[in-house]
């Protein structure tokens, strides 16, 4: 068993379209970035990374490479997953965290859990995903940015 933690955070940017989890989240605001900025799916893609040891997200598909720019995140966590699995693991659970003042998330959280479990071909029962707020302190509490953390454990095969 290999555990690796993620975390990423974004500035939010007005006229941004709002991605997490791979799904899209009506609001006029969003997390702004080199890709989509997809938060939560670059915390649980650097947390699968680490615990397989094979480095993190920036290393694999960097900012400097315009190959990148504006990629869907869902597809990087496919060529993540590949990768892990190439290397002999296979997840066991992931647990993420979304840190963000508003718009409240809790009518989609179940739709970001079938997202990651369809891209990653796994159980739903295998993906947690969790939203809560900072209570007004802080860059997430202020709305000028989201956060983002991730547990995994990865089985080797």
């Amino acid at each position: 068993m290999r555990i690796g933690s993620g975390y990423d955070a974004h500035r939010l940017k007005k006229g941004r379209k709002c991605v997490l989890c791979g799904v899209e989240i009506p609001c006029d605001f969003g997390p702004d970035g080199h890709s989509d900025a997809d938060a939560p799916l670059h915390a649980l893609m650097d947390a699968m990374l680490g615990a397989a040891a094979l480095g993190d997200i920036g290393k694999l598909f960097p900012d400097t490479d315009g190959r990148w720019h504006m990629a869907d995140s869902l597809e990087l966590l496919k060529k993540v997953y590949e990768l892990i699995s190439a290397n002999g693991y296979t997840l066991g659970n992931a647990d993420i965290t979304i840190i963000l003042q508003s718009p409240r998330l809790s009518p989609y959280i179940e739709r970001m859990r079938a997202s990651i479990a369809g891209a990653l071909g796994v159980e739903i029962s295998r993906i947690s995903v969790k939203a809560t707020t900072t209570e007004k302190m802080g860059f997430t509490g202020d709305g000028t940015g989201i956060a983002s953390t991730a547990v995994v454990l990865l089985l080797y095969c």
